[in-house]
């Protein structure tokens, strides 16, 4: 796998990362070299924007050219992307009309070692971990506050991507310093154990909640990956922690700055505040715990909430979709993503469909009893037979690039809205599952799905059930890119159990002694 040159930063990273960034596929990597006698200073501030650019942009000039990782899709290879594919459409929640390059795999459950998606997954992974490394490496603890700090997101940042390691691939190779050695190979028990450790440590000298710029994580971020580590222990390690799972959740929840954004406008729902282009300032950035900065300008790539926007919106002339509830862009994609009829099933009862004619949001929602049924109706079908057609499945209407003070968006061919990556509503939603795995359906876990249902103006329950609260997270989070996760904790990820991981790249396994294929594969 080659790695190109990352020239904003500093010109002597290029060897660094071309030596380290994959920690195992050593032998592979290849970029152009540099002019010994040339020295620079590293620019940490540049490469700590490059760590937290690093979920949504792919290269150093928009997104196309000059790419972070040679032979890789480049459009499709920013990590939020990359990640969204292999959780969502394994799982039945979404469909794509395109045959682009390993999504079919994904789709019909039939994906390998050399899957693309799973593939560039793993590689941006290792790339991002390297820009942390590095920046660990050449940023040293000086004892100053501001560069603690600094460390400490790094560290959580590193710890997240290690995350999506453990999650997805399970055993793979861990490296925490650049070096021309091949990684160690890490197991799920080891990857947890090291998470834990940094973020316990880190959280220490990270900003109090709210007290950081906006972008920027604070305790708060580190609390919530705790709970999502926690919530998840049992199928990561075997041994369940539904307490420490609620204790985090809780400290969340009760944090002093962050809350559920509960108000909307005359056209806009409290729940669509939270996926419209001014959700960096119109109540929403205080349920954005981790949000993932976009721009219609600054941030040019195909994936994150561009992805997100522009693949579920028809061309105008094909329907009236973006008249009706506009998308703020220039539907130059199509509709090539589709919401299924297991999603919607959720929403209207199994093989009930929705209205058929969508004159505004109102109209399904209303139907549903729930302002999160998001969906697009007219002239689609509610179920997909064949997913080549774009009449079938309804749209998704869910994220769009328009503001809700009226204001255009900077741009129609990129968004600005920004990707809620961690945003409050997550932790509700363990704290009522970990309370009800541990003491049933209690008043304490019932508060916090009424406070869910409440903003969607849903009717509430007597008290919920596990399967209950499994389909309150769809409701909340669908196409948000964690179905699968939840699907495997809740015992519906019908698949065979060696898909509940991805294969190691057989790239890594060729370069790497160290690493052994996981079973099944």
């Amino acid at each position: 796998m080659k790695l190109n040159r990352i020239k904003s930063l500093v010109p002597t990273l290029a060897f660094a990362l071309s030596m380290g960034c994959m920690t195992s596929c050593v032998n592979d990597l290849h970029v152009e070299n540099i002019n010994p006698q040339q020295t620079s200073e590293l620019d940490a501030d540049a490469l700590l924007n490059k760590i937290y650019s690093s979920f949504v942009l792919t290269g150093q000039v928009g997104p196309d050219g000059d790419k972070d990782i040679a032979d890789i899709d480049e459009g499709r290879s920013d990590l939020y992307r990359k990640s969204w594919e292999m959780n969502e459409f394994p799982t039945g929640e979404a469909s794509w009309q395109w045959d682009d390059t390993g999504l079919p795999e994904l789709l019909n459950k039939t994906w390998g070692a050399d899957n693309a998606s799973s593939v560039g997954l793993y590689y941006r992974l290792f790339f991002s971990i390297t820009l942390c490394n590095y920046y660990l490496d050449e940023v040293a603890d000086d004892g100053n506050a501001d560069t603690k700090q600094k460390r400490a997101e790094v560290r959580f940042i590193r710890s997240m991507l290690y995350y999506y390691v453990m999650d997805f691939y399970a055993n793979a190779a861990f490296i925490e310093h650049v070096s021309l050695e091949p990684g160690v190979r890490y197991t799920r028990d080891q990857y947890y154990s090291y998470i834990e450790k940094e973020l316990l440590e880190a959280e220490n000298d990270l900003a109090a909640p709210g007290t950081n710029k906006y972008g920027r994580v604070d305790k708060v971020a580190a609390w919530m990956l705790l709970s999502r580590l926690y919530l998840n222990a049992e199928v990561y390690t075997g041994t369940a922690q539904w307490a420490k799972a609620k204790e985090y959740a809780e400290k969340v929840i009760n944090n002093g700055y962050y809350h559920l954004n509960t108000t909307g406008t005359n056209n806009y729902s409290a729940y669509q505040m939270l996926f419209l282009a001014d959700n960096d300032t119109n109540g929403a950035q205080y349920e954005n715990i981790f949000p993932i900065l976009n721009d219609g300008i600054k941030t040019q790539s195909h994936g994150s909430m561009h992805f997100l926007v522009l693949s579920n919106y028809p061309k105008r002339e094909d329907s009236q979709m973006d008249v009706i509830i506009p998308s703020g862009t220039d539907v130059s994609w199509g509709k090539c993503m589709a919401v299924t009829g297991q999603l919607v099933d959720v929403f209207f009862g199994k093989g009930v469909s929705a209205p058929s004619t969508t004159n505004s949001v109102t109209d399904i929602t209303s139907a549903a009893g729930d302002d999160r049924a998001l969906f697009y109706t007219t002239n689609y079908t509610r179920d997909i037979t064949d997913r080549s057609q774009e009449s079938q499945g309804y749209g998704c209407v869910k994220f769009r690039n328009v503001r809700s003070d009226g204001k255009p968006a900077s741009a129609l061919a990129k968004v600005d809205t920004d990707l809620p990556l961690m945003r409050i509503a997550e932790a509700y939603l363990t704290y009522a599952e970990a309370e009800t795995r541990m003491n049933g359906a209690t008043g304490a876990a019932k508060e916090k799905i009424d406070a869910l249902r409440n903003r969607a103006h849903a009717v509430l329950h007597n008290s919920y059930s596990l399967d209950e609260i499994e389909e309150e997270w769809i409701r909340e989070y669908w196409f948000e890119g964690r179905a699968r996760i939840d699907q495997i904790r809740f015992g519906k990820y019908n698949l065979p159990k060696y898909r509940f991981i991805y294969p190691i790249p057989n790239n890594d396994l060729t370069n790497n002694p160290n690493l052994v294929q996981n079973p099944g594969y």
